[in-house]
């Protein structure tokens, strides 16, 4: 007796006039190619508009689609990945679409701006949700409902989910891929597309992600979560070696075949990567700032700084003063 097929997952993305193909052509990746090699039911993905017909595409290009917004009321995941003017409102039609699809137990998601479509349905109302950090504040104020964290790469609420900047959307189409079909399709689906397997949704928007560890030795994952976490606190190797249940000698070793450098090098390159954003966009003085990211004095910051960006701290922050308004 031949057993019965196995339940392919529905995926239905948003397109829309003048949109960047980027965003789209992420989920399209992740849930629109057929990967038979992982042996698992994959998704069936369908590129939906509120008028079907051609779309124009930044750059000159025409997209062209025959479903509408039925379809992406009736899928199972349902994905916006942005919104053409985060300014205006989205239309009546497109928010009653989101509506029914979430209240039929759809997962509706964001990406970037789209984060706007789902606050105007309601959607995000005393939720916490994201979107890329140069939209936060017009999100607050347009919906003052939403709890808007402008700092991690996404937010996984349950049936609505919303992730920062273009690129944090495939970090959390990854982690869909994750909740669906577990840690080692997801990792193997990372490897095709060349990324890190495993950003945590927690990481924020301007640290720059560590080489991603061996995920299959979570022990050490765990441990460098935590320390990006903790940054501003006193970590030492001892202190990641208990929050991996290990021994110091293991951890150094395991550590290292992870990653290929030491704790202590890989700590001081986060504090330095986490102390760039504070330069390039607050007046914060250079003292706050190395204790903000964990440095034992200004001295030692300095020196670290120097060494990782061939600069020093005041100068890093000179060079992006014009660009960005610090210290006018």
């Amino acid at each position: 007796m031949l057993s019965p097929p196995r339940r392919r997952r529905t995926v239905a993305v948003l397109a829309y006039d003048g949109m960047s193909p980027f965003e789209t052509g992420i989920v399209t990746e992740v849930f629109g190619l057929p990967r038979p090699e992982l042996d698992v039911p994959w998704y069936d993905l369908t590129v939906c508009a509120e008028r079907p017909g051609p779309l124009r595409v930044v750059g000159g290009a025409t997209l062209d689609t025959r479903h509408g917004l039925d379809a992406l009321a009736s899928a199972e995941t349902v994905i916006v990945p942005g919104v053409s003017d985060v300014r205006g409102g989205s239309s009546p039609a497109l928010v009653a679409a989101l509506r029914r699809a979430h209240a039929r137990g759809a997962r509706v998601v964001s990406i970037c701006s789209g984060a706007f479509a789902l606050a105007a349905a309601g959607l995000l109302d005393g939720r916490r949700a994201t979107t890329h950090w140069q939209y936060a504040d017009l999100l607050r104020r347009r919906f003052p409902r939403v709890r808007v964290d402008p700092d991690v790469l996404y937010i996984d609420d349950g049936d609505v989910l919303t992730s920062a900047g273009s690129a944090a959307g495939l970090d959390l189409c990854l982690h869909l891929v994750r909740r669906d079909h577990g840690p080692s399709i997801a990792n193997a689906v990372a490897r095709r597309l060349v990324v890190p397997p495993h950003r945590e949704g927690g990481q924020a928007q301007f640290i720059e992600a560590p080489m991603p560890p061996d995920v299959d030795d979570d022990r050490i994952t765990g441990s460098m979560t935590w320390a990006l976490a903790n940054l501003r606190d006193e970590i030492t190797v001892e202190t990641l070696a208990r929050h991996a249940h290990m021994s110091t000698r293991t951890y150094l070793r395991h550590f290292a075949r992870c990653t290929g450098t030491s704790p202590i090098r890989w700590l001081i390159h986060q504090r330095v990567q986490a102390s760039l954003p504070l330069l390039e966009r607050t007046s914060t003085p250079i003292e706050e700032i190395a204790r903000t990211v964990g440095f034992a004095s200004p001295v030692t910051y300095r020196s670290h700084f120097t060494r990782a960006m061939r600069t020093s701290p005041s100068a890093y922050r000179r060079a992006f003063a014009d660009v960005q308004g610090v210290g006018r």
